[in-house]
């Protein structure tokens, strides 16, 4: 008999999941429900302000790739769950499957009063348009304070994503220096946490505030953060002004969560096992941001881990469909090139080792490059 699995999500644990399912078996009948059939490639949103990458560069329709992997697709939004798991309820009606992979994301924690006059770059291409062209209306005028900063969840130490905060922040300001408008500008970057990237490693960590000392970037660290206005951050250790607030918080569970009888960690993801299989339910799996896995409190949640866990979840369901025990655990492994529109810097962190590489052009080139040959086998 035919083993049916349905993954929601259309992001990058999603799209693994596909690959490794289908290649592990020919025969089964693969569902994926998602808003729309296409791809966002975030990692190269981080170029949109600078116009060295344009939206269409970054968003890939996934027709073919679901044509090829013989992918049935349902456009719509997962709202709930019945029969322990075997029955996933959508918008558009409900799909019945043998195992089910989630994968749909997180949803960043929107609670700050104030908020809405931050952009939170991670929430898509739109976001980064909206940068951009924030960006080109202060830099024909005089100029102005451009804030950028993050924050965790304080019940779930691992859901917080920092990295691409530091590429916005070098991003723009290598940009504003080669259309020669830095002197116009005022930069500063903010979190509550008094040692900034502290999950890249120790040794990033001293390397990314020499590198804003360097650039002559502003910083207000360790400060719990109050709100904003349309002109300012405001922090329990004062307030600043701002005309361009870049501002990525925490992250939590998908609403859709709420109506399941999903696991759930303090922090609102859903609790996993290093197999990733959901706690205290059969065949249901989960990967990337909508996950809370054991592991160092530093472990990322980037699109590297994601294809990691998706790997696992997959084997793992295969596995357990197939009759087997699930044994496929996932690498805890940090790798990132902070990108500065020119150049780069290596950051990688394992449970053994933590590296970091100068600002190199070769790192700026190697992540255009992956981006070309990660996104090749979408297209």
């Amino acid at each position: 008999m035919m083993n049916r699995v349905t993954i929601v999500g259309a992001g990058f644990a999603a799209l693994t999941a596909v690959k490794k399912l289908r290649a592990a078996d020919p025969a089964m009948e693969i569902s994926l429900v998602a808003p729309k059939p296409e791809f966002s490639y975030l990692p190269g949103t981080i170029w949109i302000p600078s116009r060295l990458r344009q939206p269409e560069d970054l968003l890939i329709p996934l027709d073919n790739y679901f044509r090829r992997m013989k992918v049935k697709f349902h456009q719509g939004v997962a709202t709930g769950l019945r029969d322990g798991g075997r029955t996933l309820i959508t918008d558009g009606g409900e799909i019945e499957n043998d195992g089910l992979i989630i994968c749909s994301g997180g949803r960043f924690i929107k609670k700050l009063p104030g908020i809405e006059h931050s952009i939170t770059p991670c929430e898509g291409i739109p976001a980064a348009v909206k940068i951009r062209d924030r960006l080109e209306q202060l830099k024909k005028s005089d100029g102005g304070t451009i804030a950028v900063g993050f924050s965790g969840n304080p019940k779930e130490p691992s859901a917080m994503r920092g990295g691409p905060m530091f590429e916005f922040l070098f991003g723009i300001d290598r940009r504003l220096r080669l259309d020669g408008r830095r002197n116009a500008f005022k930069l500063v970057f903010f979190t509550p946490a008094s040692s900034p990237g502290n999950r890249l490693g120790p040794k990033a960590v001293k390397g990314l505030l020499r590198e804003m000392k360097r650039r002559g970037i502003d910083t207000h660290l360790g400060h719990k953060i109050k709100g904003f206005t349309e002109r300012s951050v405001i922090t329990e250790g004062g307030e600043f002004d701002a005309d361009l607030i870049l501002f990525m918080p925490g992250m939590t569970g998908n609403q859709w969560f709420d109506n399941t009888d999903l696991p759930r960690s303090k922090g609102g993801l859903i609790r996993a096992d290093r197999e990733c299989r959901v706690e205290g339910m059969e065949k249901v799996y989960v990967a990337g941001d909508s996950g809370s896995f054991p592991g160092p409190d530093w472990m990322p949640k980037q699109a590297h881990m994601a294809d990691l866990q998706a790997e696992a979840a997959a084997a793992n369901l295969v596995a357990e469909l197939n009759g087997r025990t699930p044994s496929k655990t996932f690498k805890v492994e940090l790798i990132c090139i902070i990108d500065s529109q020119t150049t780069g810097s290596l950051v990688a962190r394992t449970e053994k080792r933590n590296i970091v590489l100068p600002e190199m052009r070769i790192f700026h080139w190697l992540k255009r490059l992956f981006e070309w040959w990660y996104l090749r086998q979408y297209r």
